[in-house]
C-alpha cells in the first residue's frame, strides 16, 4: 500500500474512534446503549464505563494515527468493532458501517505485517 493510501486509511479508522468519545461528552445516552447488558449490570456506573471506554478509543485512535507499530492498535480496533457489532446485532441497520471500518482496520494490520511494521513493542527502556 502506498504511504498516502496508508495515511488516508489510518485517518479514516482513527476518526471512527475519535468521534464517539467526543460526542459522548454532550450526548452520553446515545452511546451507553451499545454496551452489552452484562457489562451495564456489572455494577460499574454507566458514565464510568462510557468515559473509560472513550479514553481507550482516543488512545487507540492516536496510536493508529502515529503509524508506530500500527498492527497492534489496528488489530485491537478490529476486535472492538466486531465485538460492538456482535453484541448489538439487533441494531445492524446502524452498525453495518462498523463492519467496513473493521475491514479497514484489518487492512492496516495486514499491511503493517507485510511491511515489517508489526514487531511487538520492546520491553527495553
Amino acid at each position: 500500500m502506498t504511504n498516502a493510501a496508508n495515511l488516508v486509511l489510518r485517518i479514516g479508522v482513527a476518526l471512527a474512534f475519535l468521534y464517539p468519545p467526543v460526542d459522548a461528552l454532550s450526548n452520553p445516552d446515545s452511546w451507553v446503549g451499545y454496551f452489552p447488558q452484562f457489562v451495564l449490570n456489572s455494577g460499574v456506573p454507566s458514565q464510568v464505563l462510557l468515559h473509560g471506554f472513550g479514553i481507550i478509543e482516543v488512545v487507540l485512535a492516536l496510536w493508529i494515527l502515529s503509524g508506530w507499530r500500527v498492527m497492534w492498535p489496528a488489530l485491537l480496533a478490529t476486535l472492538m468493532l466486531v465485538g460492538i457489532v456482535a453484541f448489538n446485532l439487533s441494531q445492524f441497520e446502524i452498525l453495518f458501517r462498523d463492519v467496513s471500518i473493521a475491514a479497514g482496520a484489518l487492512a492496516l494490520a495486514v499491511d503493517a505485517w507485510a511491511s515489517g511494521n508489526a514487531r511487538a513493542p520492546s520491553a527495553s527502556v
